[in-house]
C-alpha cells in the first residue's frame, strides 16, 4: 500500500472521533452508551476481526511467521518494559504509575489492528492476535501489579485465569485451531465475522471521541511530564525497537506489525485502570487522549520509515 494511502486510512480513523465527539455533546452517547459500546467491541466484533484474519490459505512461510511473532512480541514486551522503567525515573509518584503502564500497553484493539488491517491486511492482524495475547495476560498481572504495588499469589492465579477466557484470546484459539487443520469455514459464516470485525476500527474511534469530549485539556498544557511521556510513548520507545529490528537485520512483516503495534497510543485500559484505582485519573485520560491525538502526526512518519 502506498504511503498517501496509508496515512488517509489512519486519518479516516481520527476522523471519526469527531463523530464520538458530536455524540457525547448531543447526549446521544452518555457514559452508559460507551460502556455498551465498548463491551459491545471488545467482546463481539474484535473477537470477530480476530477470528477472520485466521481465515485464509496457509503456506509454511505463514506458520513460520506465526511462531516468529510469539517470541518477537515477548521480546518486545521486555524491551518496552525495561526501556519505559528507565525513561521513566524523572517521573515522581502517581504520574510515574500512569506513564509506565501506558508505554507497556498500547491500543492494540481500537486503532492498533484497524491499522495493520490498512496497512498489510488480515495477514497482519493474525499476527497482531499473537501479539494481543500477550497484551492480555500481561494486562491482568503486570498491569495490576503496576497500579497495586504487588499481587498476592492466589490473585495471580485467578487474574491469570480471567484472561485465559478473554474473548479475544478465545477468538486466537479459534483461529489457531482453524490453522492448524487448514479449516475452511462455510462463507455465510465468513463473509458475517468479516462484517462484524470490520465495525471494530470506526466504533473503536467513535468510543475514543466520546471518551475525549468532556476532558479539559488545557488544564494539562503546562505539565512537563505529559510532554516527556508523549515522547517517551511515541517516539523514543518505536526508536529503540526500530534500531533493534535493524541490528537483527529482519524488516518483514512480523517484526513491522510487532513495532506498529507497540508504537500505538496508550491503552483506554490506562485509564480505565486509574479510576478503578483511584489513581491520577484525569490524568490518565488525558494521556490517552493526547496520545491517541498525536498518533495521527507520528504513525504517519513511523510506517514511511519502517515500510
Amino acid at each position: 500500500m502506498e504511503i498517501p494511502t496509508i496515512m488517509n486510512s489512519i486519518i479516516s480513523l481520527f476522523l471519526i472521533i469527531l463523530v464520538g465527539v458530536y455524540g457525547s455533546k448531543k447526549g446521544i452517547i452518555n457514559s452508559k452508551v460507551t460502556k455498551s459500546l465498548t463491551d459491545i467491541l471488545l467482546d463481539i466484533t474484535l473477537p470477530c476481526m480476530i477470528i477472520s484474519s485466521f481465515s485464509f490459505q496457509y503456506d509454511p512461510g505463514v506458520k513460520i511467521n506465526i511462531l516468529k511473532t510469539f517470541y518477537y512480541s515477548f521480546s518486545a514486551y521486555a524491551i518496552i518494559g525495561i526501556s519505559s522503567f528507565m525513561l521513566m525515573f524523572p517521573v515522581k509518584n502517581e504520574k510515574r504509575i500512569i506513564l509506565h503502564f501506558a508505554n507497556i500497553f498500547t491500543n492494540t484493539g481500537y486503532i492498533g489492528f484497524p491499522v495493520l488491517n490498512a496497512v498489510y491486511g488480515p495477514e497482519a492482524v493474525m499476527y497482531g492476535s499473537i501479539f494481543n495475547i500477550f497484551f492480555t495476560i500481561l494486562l491482568w498481572t503486570y498491569g495490576v501489579m503496576i497500579f497495586k504495588g504487588n499481587i498476592e499469589k492466589m490473585n495471580l492465579a485467578k487474574e491469570m485465569l480471567k484472561a485465559l477466557k478473554n474473548p479475544s484470546l478465545i477468538a486466537v484459539y479459534i483461529g489457531v485451531f482453524i490453522m492448524i487443520f487448514d479449516l475452511k469455514l462455510p462463507e455465510v459464516i465468513s463473509a458475517s465475522a468479516n462484517s462484524i470485525g470490520n465495525m471494530t476500527g470506526p466504533l473503536s474511534m467513535i468510543i475514543v471521541g466520546a471518551l475525549s469530549y468532556k476532558i479539559k485539556l488545557k488544564e494539562y498544557l503546562r505539565d512537563w511530564t505529559l510532554y516527556y511521556g508523549l515522547t517517551a510513548k511515541l517516539i523514543i520507545i518505536p526508536i529503540i525497537l526500530y534500531f533493534i529490528s535493524q541490528l537483527i537485520n529482519d524488516r518483514t512483516i512480523v517484526s513491522n506489525s510487532v513495532i506498529i503495534l507497540a508504537s500505538m497510543p496508550a491503552a483506554a485500559m490506562t485509564s480505565i485502570f486509574a479510576d478503578s484505582f483511584n489513581i491520577k485519573r484525569e490524568y490518565a485520560s488525558v494521556f490517552v487522549v493526547a496520545t491517541t491525538l498525536f498518533s495521527i502526526f507520528t504513525l504517519p512518519v513511523l510506517l514511511k520509515i519502517i515500510m
